[in-house]
């Protein structure tokens, strides 16, 4: 089953959305911000991108700049950050067969769904 990570007040995220519709495919939306991840599951996002937890932070987001920006956090602190503030999540995400994809720009996931 295809995850699709969402935020529905991010165009990109729409745009990525349409996508995934558009394919025909079966997929399960997830609104992040309404239920918010776990330690576990960003934990996983992060290990089917093969990204470090960093570059799944949108370090321009105002929570980032407050709390965190500057500081040098480990691994398990950026993840507690996108717990605590799930904005900080980069968005949309795809998930398919423990592989995943940021849809940034929105034809990435049209490329990863290519491959899956």
């Amino acid at each position: 089953m295809i995850k699709f990570y969402h935020n529905p007040r991010c165009s990109k995220s729409r745009q990525g959305l349409e996508i995934l519709k558009n394919a025909s495919l079966d997929f399960e939306t997830i609104e992040y911000l309404k239920n918010p991840l776990s330690k576990k599951e960003i934990k996983e996002i992060i290990d089917y991108l093969n990204i470090d937890a960093i570059d799944l932070i949108r370090t321009s987001e105002s929570d980032w700049k407050e709390h965190f920006k500057g500081k040098n956090l480990r691994e398990d602190e950026i993840i507690s950050a996108m717990v605590e503030f799930p904005k900080l999540i980069e968005r949309p995400i795809v998930i398919s067969n423990q592989k995943g994809v940021i849809g940034r720009p929105p034809e990435n996931i049209a490329l990863f769904l290519k491959n899956i």
